[in-house]
């Protein structure tokens, strides 16, 4: 989530402060991505440097306000028009530690698997729940913009759980259908070093069943 981008987002509809930008945030995306106060005085700092906001004087309780430049317009403007880069797709956790599960010691990989899926399968009962509720109070016409923000945050959240819950289906299937594919172990292979020495007694077995066999004068 581009914080710099949300906050210029709110700050078009006029002057904030920054606890202020905190609350209308966190209210927007249903508190999915959190934010400290601090985060977002840093991100303001960022944005004055880069010319896109100017501090606006105070409000009434001298609260500092930050308002939008056209700087930071065309910057907002150029985020909304533009799609979201994935040649550079961010880290993936789960991905990573199902790679790493490949082939540890100890790790039983479709332990992993199982275990995440239920936990998967919770969060989309947990979401679609939350969407239920977020339907009620846009039916209701509650904080309509807010809402309907947050439903919108809501279906993408149940939409990615469902495509985890496929894709750790399809990982356990895949792992199945290798293992009945895998060749048998075979023998551990001898060390040059015990080849070499298994061809020597080998050989003096050879050598001295020959002198045994040999006529006696």
């Amino acid at each position: 989530m581009s914080i710099r981008h949300g906050l210029l987002a709110l700050l078009e509809r006029g002057p904030r402060y920054g606890s202020q930008l905190r609350t209308e945030f966190e209210s927007r995306t249903g508190s999915t991505w959190p934010l400290n106060v601090g985060q977002v005085y840093t991100t303001l700092s960022r944005l004055e440097r880069d010319g896109m906001v100017v501090q606006d004087g105070d409000d009434e309780a001298g609260h500092p306000l930050y308002a939008i430049t056209d700087s930071g317009r065309a910057e907002l403007r150029s985020w909304f028009e533009n799609p979201v880069d994935r040649t550079s797709p961010a880290r993936d956790e789960l991905a990573i530690k199902l790679a790493m599960a490949v082939g540890a010691p100890g790790v039983d990989i479709r332990d992993v698997i199982q275990s995440q899926r239920r936990h998967t399968v919770k969060a989309m009962q947990d979401y679609t729940r939350l969407k239920a509720q977020a339907l009620t109070a846009v039916e209701n016409g509650v904080r309509e913009r807010d809402d309907i923000a947050w439903l919108l945050v809501l279906e993408q959240l149940i939409f990615q759980t469902e495509a985890e819950a496929r894709w750790l289906d399809h990982c356990e299937s895949r792992l199945i259908r290798l293992s009945s594919t895998a060749p048998a172990a075979g023998p551990e292979p001898a060390s040059p070093g015990a080849a070499a020495g298994a061809a020597g007694m080998g050989a003096r077995a050879g050598a001295g069943a020959e002198e045994a066999a040999r006529p006696r004068p």
